[in-house]
């Protein structure tokens, strides 16, 4: 909302407080100060001259003026070609040396034949609304209450030009913050100063005519003009003001406030409901009566009803629309736009001014179903204060009398409203939110600068103002307090973790399992669960993937059976942005089998349990694996192979390795990874195949996992210890040992293992030799063994004892000898 400083400053007369530190405030009490705007200040040197004479230059092709103007001090000749003022008016003079808006200078010259030693000026060169081609005519109702023009007078000053204009963002449940009366209060709340609220209901607001709660068309003693509300409506009243001089125009004060928060002055029955919606947040709407045929209703819309607004929009209307009607039907869509049958034109002079509060919900939708959002609904739908219609009609009604000479007819009051209920609030309950405290005199104190009424000790009972529907229970009210006390008071404390409510187990191993990943030397990214049946195919991976009923893109329309597909995805947009080495891993859930379809349960009301059953047992497995691919210096199979192992050390899970085959593996480097015999994942080098297929790097590898069973395996296993740390030396040996072809290495390596016994502490492969050496179908595995005791060094019989037992049980298990 844009927010005349002046406009603001006459509501609260004590504020004094400078531009700067008034955003500020706002700022504090919880707006967003979007704007700082200044007008006004490209003109100077304009003053109030009074026009002495005029005389009619005559064999020019257009009329033409040479007037004398007294200013106070002097007086000027100027030369006009405006004709809609006469000698004894009040002009705009800009004196030589004046400055207009767009660096304008005013400067003394010759034309017509005479000395022009200034400028009157139009409405439109100082900035203001209006005719361009006529004279602004100053009268003191421009000034509004500040009567008196004198000769010599500042115009800006006067007229009140030079502005300051916040533009000020309000939060959907802070509406009664769009109108100068809530922005005023929420002022003198920061700066502690006295407000004198111009939308309470006091005995001038009782408008002439009487009222009716009931509101029915004949109803005895109605006086006003017959109102029914049917639906969508708690309140309504209806001023009839009569004998409009429709020549009479919005005075200058009131159309520059308009303009600086941003309306277009129209005309002064319009203007005039604009300012009083603008200035205590209430719309309001004027029609005009003799257009009005029979009484107004509230009503829902019947199907086939058309109603043309203001906008010239022929509109269908329907069952949903709430619509002011009269015989001939709807004249108005409710608190979104008149129509334009009922429109004030330049001959109105009866006026029925409309002051409401309609259901925001039905407004809402029906600004948004029309596409249609204008000044009035952006405030319904956001909650009016229900007690203010009868005040804004009386403001309305006023200023018509004032500036317009009409006269105040009958009033209709339809009052449907609900009291709402008081709320129960312990004293300390906004302290314990803020964790902090205030004390009771505090608490009460701020929420009677929101306005609300308090009564009792504690706890207290709150009903909150008319104007605040955002105040529905106790969290709300101790917002309030600790919004006004100020949120920068407010401790900084790091809360207490409960005992017993920290990360679980499985989570901490899931986190592990991504740190190891990253200490490995790989990077996380998270790519989309989305896949196309083409990149399956690519992979060996089918196309038995769960599809989308509504994908996104066609192209990727089934949920991925594997991590794979997203992973090299990322590596080929990498490698294609130039970077040639790529290490990269994802955690997260696949989607395993095509599962199946269940009725929807629909909106109204939760699912039954049964209900909730049928659909999880239509959800196809979703266990979360864990992958990686590689590509570029460093990238190798061998490589994957280690990263995984890795993987389960780091999860406490021994893992085995032998030789594996899959469709998106090459057939001769590719491993199988084991759990006591059960296959969880496969790593390896991917198949030349896939490779061209995907346009992949060449010797891209990749690795896949499943977390789920590794994390269950940690977790059966219990904690992980951590390694014993020996001050005493190693002692390393290596053996090589022939075995057959297809023994695997990893049985060997874990027979090894299992025979060295509790002094080994590392055993990796170091060479592996085919050859006439080791005979025809057979190889050699060398391995080097680091043996370690604790608490002594080792001698040559503990060591060479823990070698001869590891060769020993190797030979038992795999037939393996000592290569000699």
């Amino acid at each position: 909302m844009r927010v005349p400083v002046s406009w603001l400053r006459s509501l609260l007369p004590g504020l004094t407080a400078p531009v700067q530190d008034l955003s500020a405030a706002l700022i504090r009490a919880g707006f967003e100060v979007e704007g700082v705007h200044r007008v006004g200040e490209d003109v100077s040197g304009v003053v109030v001259g009074r026009v002495l004479d005029v005389e009619e230059l005559t064999g020019f092709k257009k009329p033409i003026r040479f007037c004398h103007v007294d200013v106070g001090a002097r007086v000027h000749e100027v030369v006009c070609g405006a004709q809609n003022f006469a000698v004894g008016d009040l002009v705009p003079f800009a004196v030589p040396g004046a400055v207009l808006p767009g660096d304008f200078r005013i400067a003394a010259r010759q034309t017509y034949g005479h000395t022009s030693d200034g400028m009157i000026c139009s409405a439109a060169e100082l900035g203001l609304p209006g005719d361009p081609s006529g004279i602004l005519v100053l009268a003191d109702r421009d000034l509004g209450l500040d009567a008196g023009l004198e000769l010599g007078r500042d115009v800006v000053a006067a007229l009140g030009l030079r502005d300051i204009v916040l533009d000020v963002a309000v939060g959907y449940d802070r509406g009664y913050c769009l109108s100068m009366r809530g922005l005023a209060r929420e002022v003198a709340t920061a700066f502690g100063l006295t407000y004198d609220d111009p939308g309470l209901v006091t005995d001038q607001h009782a408008l002439g005519g009487s009222a009716s709660d009931g509101g029915c068309e004949g109803q005895p003693g109605q006086r006003g003009h017959r109102v029914r509300v049917e639906d969508g409506c708690d309140r309504f009243v209806l001023a009839t003001v009569t004998g409009l001089d429709p020549s009479a125009p919005s005075p200058t004060w009131l159309q520059r406030r308009l303009v600086l928060a941003g309306m277009r002055p129209i005309s002064l029955a319009v203007d005039v409901t604009n300012h009083v919606m603008l200035e205590l947040g209430q719309p309001l709407h004027a029609y005009d009566a003799a257009t009005v045929t029979g009484p107004i209703v509230v009503r829902r819309a019947t199907t086939g009803e058309r109603l043309t607004t203001l906008d010239g929009t022929d509109r269908a209307l329907t069952v949903a629309d709430l619509v002011i009607a009269d015989d001939s039907g709807p004249i108005g869509l409710a608190g979104v736009m008149g129509g334009l049958a009922t429109e004030i034109t330049a001959g109105t002079r009866d006026v029925l001014v409309e002051a409401a509060r309609f259901d925001p919900v039905l407004i809402a939708r029906g600004a948004r179903r029309h596409r249609l959002p204008s000044e009035a609904s952006k405030r319904f739908e956001r909650g009016v204060d229900p007690g203010l219609a009868p005040v804004a009609a009386h403001a309305a009604a006023d200023l018509l009398v004032r500036l317009g000479g009409a006269v105040v007819g009958p009033v209709t009051d339809v009052d449907r409203r609900v009291e709402a209920p008081s709320i129960t609030l312990s004293v300390g309950f906004s302290g314990r939110v803020a964790g902090r405290a205030y004390a009771p005199e505090v608490v009460i104190a701020r929420l009677q600068d929101v306005g609300c009424d308090v009564n009792g000790t504690d706890p207290l009972q709150v009903r909150p103002p008319s104007w605040r529907p955002d105040l529905t229970g106790t969290s709300e009210l101790a917002e309030e307090v600790i919004r006004l006390e100020g949120y920068e008071t407010l401790p900084v404390v790091l809360p207490p973790a409960p005992a017993g409510r920290g990360l679980s187990a499985e989570r901490r191993l899931r986190r592990t399992a991504s740190r190891a990943l990253a200490a490995a030397g790989l990077v996380e990214v998270t790519t989309p669960p989305f896949v196309g049946a083409q990149v399956l195919q690519a992979i060996g991976g089918g196309t038995t993937a769960p599809a989308l009923v509504n994908p996104l893109s066609a192209e990727e329309s089934l949920m991925r059976p594997s991590l794979l597909p997203g992973l090299l995805k990322a590596l080929d947009r990498n490698v294609r942005r130039g970077l040639a080495d790529v290490a990269v891993f994802e955690t997260g859930h696949v989607f395993l089998g095509a599962g199946s379809t269940a009725s929807s349960p629909g909106v109204v009301g939760a699912p039954t349990d049964a209900e909730r059953a049928a659909l999880d047992a239509a959800l196809p497995d979703q266990p979360s694996y864990a992958g990686l691919v590689l590509c570029g210096a460093g990238a190798s199979w061998d490589r994957a192979v280690e990263t995984v192992l890795l993987l389960g050390r780091a999860l406490g899970v021994m893992l085995e390795v032998r030789a594996g085959a899959a469709g998106a593996f090459h057939p001769g480097r590719c491993a199988q990874v084991l759990h006591h015999g059960t296959s969880v994942g496969l790593a390896g080098e991917l198949h030349p195949r896939v490779v061209t297929a995907l346009g992949l790097p060449a010797r891209t590898c990749a690795a896949e996992v499943d977390l789920d069973a590794l994390v269950a395996a940690a977790v059966a296993g219990g904690e992980v210890k951590a390694p014993r740390v020996s001050s005493y030396p190693p002692a390393t040996v290596d053996v090589a040992l022939v075995v057959d072809m297809p023994t695997p290495a990893a049985l060997v390596e874990a027979a090894l293992r299992n025979g060295a016994g509790e002094l080994l502490e590392e055993l990796h492969l170091f060479d592996v030799y085919t050859g006439p050496q080791v005979g025809e179908g057979r190889r050699s595995l060398a391995y080097a063994l680091r043996l370690r005791a604790p608490d002594r060094t080792l001698t040559d019989v503990e060591v060479l004892g823990a070698r001869d037992a590891a060769v020993a049980e190797a030979g038992a298990r795999t037939g393996a000898v000592l290569r000699s």
